[in-house]
């Protein structure tokens, strides 16, 4: 049995899962803005928001957007960048085996121009 492409498969593994495993937003916390900025934004937008948390260096916002479909969206604490979004549209013409349609978009990070 030949173990060292056993052993090149389980390194491999590890240092895949550890480049994972940094954070989605890695902006300074002494530059985060305060999530009630955050919640005003989305509120002037015509938001509905239910929570703000931080999870991997970001703030998580679930909420109500303003045509009433529900979305989970990740911003950058900093700037208040849109990173993803995931919004669950209510679709009426449907039936009940499809009443959710699932819209997510991942964005990249905005490039400095200084």
């Amino acid at each position: 049995m030949n173990i060292k492409p056993i052993a090149i498969s389980i390194a491999m593994l590890l240092i895949s899962g550890s480049a994972l495993a940094g954070d989605d937003c890695d902006e300074p916390v002494a530059q985060w803005q305060p999530q009630e900025n955050l919640e005003q934004q989305l509120e002037a937008e015509g938001w509905t928001v239910f929570r703000i948390k931080v999870d991997d260096g970001c703030y998580k916002v679930k909420g109500l957007d303003a045509d009433g479909h529900r979305v989970k969206a990740e911003y950058a604490p900093a700037s208040l960048n849109l990173m993803e979004i995931s919004i669950k549209i209510n679709r009426e013409d449907s039936n009940e085996n499809e009443a959710y349609r699932h819209t997510i978009q991942r964005y990249d990070k905005p490039t400095s121009t200084e």
